[in-house]
């Protein structure tokens, strides 16, 4: 994939973070450069709403900006060090969903009660309430996140990763309807998690390039 393609696709995942409230005027995506030790990152100066590709910045992942000028953001390091540690990962974003982040404040574990919800797997909650805005709490974070795909950071957020931005614009999507549907059913009664096997199916079901490419689409679709 090209840079101009793969900065466009950071544009259009962080406009459809923002129209579905997973972001407000913070958060950012970043994607590998495949086959470098280089990311491109949203420009931390640049509205998310109105985000352009020429809002995109490419840099190392010591935090050195390679492009002519671009100010990345405060929290780089959450991507650097996720990065550095996860050969698998060519995607991170940093969101601020609004339900699951509710859970973290509670600290009520957050359950897999839709189907949607199978796939987003176990999601440790990083347990200090910080800006990720240097390598020592980043390495922190990182090391939170494991193997797994969404680490939750209390009171503050998630970050949320995959082999490409369409995961982990998906992950994003089924994270925040799921926290949703349990805060709700919560509130008629107790949200009961689905069961193991339901998981281990409706996993493997939802989790198909096909569906994710569709929430992908139906999402670009209210942007343009």
């Amino acid at each position: 994939m090209g840079i101009e393609k793969l900065k466009q696709d950071i544009v259009n995942t962080i406009r459809m973070l923002e129209r579905a409230e997973h972001i407000d005027f913070n958060g950012h995506v970043s994607a590998r450069i495949p086959g470098t030790d280089q990311i491109l990152i949203n420009d931390r100066r640049a509205s998310r709403s109105a985000l352009t590709s020429d809002d995109i910045i490419q840099m190392d992942l010591d935090g050195n900006v390679i492009t002519d000028e671009g100010q990345p953001p405060n929290e780089f390091p959450l991507h650097t060090e996720i990065y550095r540690s996860r050969e698998d990962v060519d995607a991170v974003a940093h969101t601020h969903p609004k339900w699951s982040t509710l859970f973290t404040i509670a600290k009520v574990p957050l359950r897999p009660v839709i189907i949607q919800g199978a796939v987003i797997g176990d999601a440790p909650i990083f347990p200090k309430s910080y800006s990720i805005s240097n390598t020592e709490i980043a390495k922190e974070l990182a090391e939170t996140l494991d193997d797994n795909y969404v680490v939750l950071m209390k009171a503050h957020g998630a970050a949320i990763v995959g082999q490409n931005l369409t995961e982990v614009f998906a992950r994003s999507v089924f994270l925040e309807e799921n926290a949703y549907r349990q805060y709700m059913a919560g509130q008629i009664g107790y949200a009961h998690s689905l069961e193991d096997d339901e998981i281990n199916h409706m996993k493997e079901f939802i989790w198909q390039p096909k569906n994710i490419q569709k929430v992908w689409d139906n999402h670009l679709s209210k942007l343009y």
